[in-house]
């Protein structure tokens, strides 16, 4: 269903069951999933794929082309999962030849404001707040947050379940499980109680704590952290998953408190 003041170009593919508010504009090449509530001024460019039961309020801007001097008007694309909630004014761009398209998977939070550039990809579940400005090709595991008015350099990687908080500046990667803070950007612990709202057990946490007291806390060298981590820490999935993000980390990690 749509208002007859929307404009849908008559090539895009939408469900039937999809709300459309006046005056949104809804380019061709456009893919919309049942369920959808798309608000007023809403403007969703070509090469958007939007999932189902997703909310998109008043004043967002979907697959515009990116902010990006190489992008010569080559085909991509903006893929959003199911069960969305993009805020108010909230802008996403579509990818470049780089990896051809930007990702936003199932369950997301995009809060009013927030930028999502190009060939970024960004996991289920995460809360990405208030004027947050993500760069291009920035990665964003499963269930992370990133709090209000943050800004993360291109190329950044930040791991699952991590949080970094309001108002950083985020230049080097941000392992998983862990909490972010400072500036310059710095570990202050892991995120327990999101953690234990994930369902993450106790002694579960306290693998992960040990963990990251090798590599944060400990005065080693992150190849001396991560040797230190193989011998002494049990193999599980979150240990692998420490070690396989600190060692492809292009960036480099972020410090710990009390490194200079």
């Amino acid at each position: 269903m749509h208002q007859p003041l929307a404009y849908i170009d008559p090539h895009a593919d939408i469900a039937r069951n999809v709300v459309i508010e006046p005056f949104t504009t809804i380019e061709k090449d456009v893919q919309i999933g049942k369920g959808t509530w798309i608000g007023s001024n809403v403007t969703i460019m070509e090469g958007a794929r939007i999932g189902e039961n997703c909310r998109i309020f008043p004043g967002a801007i979907i697959s515009a082309i990116p902010q990006d001097l190489k992008f010569q008007g080559e085909k991509s694309l903006t893929i959003i999962g199911n069960n969305c909630t993009i805020r108010e004014c909230a802008t996403i761009n579509r990818g470049t030849r780089a990896s051809g398209k930007t990702i936003v998977k199932d369950n997301c939070l995009i809060m009013a404001y927030a930028h999502i550039a190009h060939d970024c990809n960004i996991g289920q579940e995460c809360i990405i707040a208030n004027s947050v400005a993500l760069a291009g090709h920035v990665e964003i595991g499963d269930h992370a947050i990133v709090g209000g008015l943050s800004a993360v350099h291109q190329f950044v990687s930040i791991g699952k379940h991590a949080m970094v908080s309001g108002g950083s500046l985020v230049r080097k990667d941000v392992p998983p499980y862990v909490k972010a803070a400072r500036e310059p950007l710095s570990f202050v612990g892991i995120n327990s109680i999101g953690l234990r709202r994930r369902g993450f057990s106790d002694e579960k946490i306290q693998e992960i704590q040990n963990i990251f007291r090798i590599l944060y806390q400990s005065n080693n060298n992150n190849t001396q952290a991560i040797f230190k981590i193989e011998t002494e820490i049990t193999i599980s999935n979150e240990r692998d998953e420490i070690i396989s993000f600190v060692t492809n980390s292009k960036r480099g990690i972020m410090r710990g408190y009390n490194q200079k």
